[in-house]
């Protein structure tokens, strides 16, 4: 799960949807289910997210997308294991280094494609 946002302070629910691959009605059933979303309201009622509400999103994608996990079990593993933040994270981190790692063999494998044709 790699989630390409600019640096911004704040975030509209259309760009963190389609940050995450899903509907803007399942952040805020999230937002509804999960105490630790909170994010500012306007007077008209527009939701944004700063950027620690992306870090509790991307932890509650990882649990109840990529896991598997109900909503209550998420709801629980957030409350008993506080450090699933630090590992989502850290998961991000290595897909991002994985990514750019294939990156780097493709081009050489093509450069070796290259100087074997010759």
């Amino acid at each position: 799960m790699n989630i390409c946002l600019p640096e911004k302070l704040y975030y509209s629910i259309g760009e963190v949807s389609r940050a995450f691959g899903v509907n803007a009605s399942l952040i805020r059933f999230w937002e509804k289910e999960f105490d630790i979303l909170s994010p500012k309201k306007n007077r008209k009622g527009d939701r944004f997210f700063s950027s620690k509400d992306i870090d509790h999103l991307k932890v509650i994608y990882h649990l109840v997308k990529e896991k598997g996990y109900t909503l209550d079990g998420a709801r629980a593993a957030l409350n008993t294991h506080p450090e699933i933040a630090k590992k989502v994270e850290l998961i991000s981190r290595l897909e991002i280094v994985r990514s750019e790692l294939l990156q780097l063999k493709n081009l050489l494998d093509d450069e070796n494609s290259l100087q074997n044709e010759i």
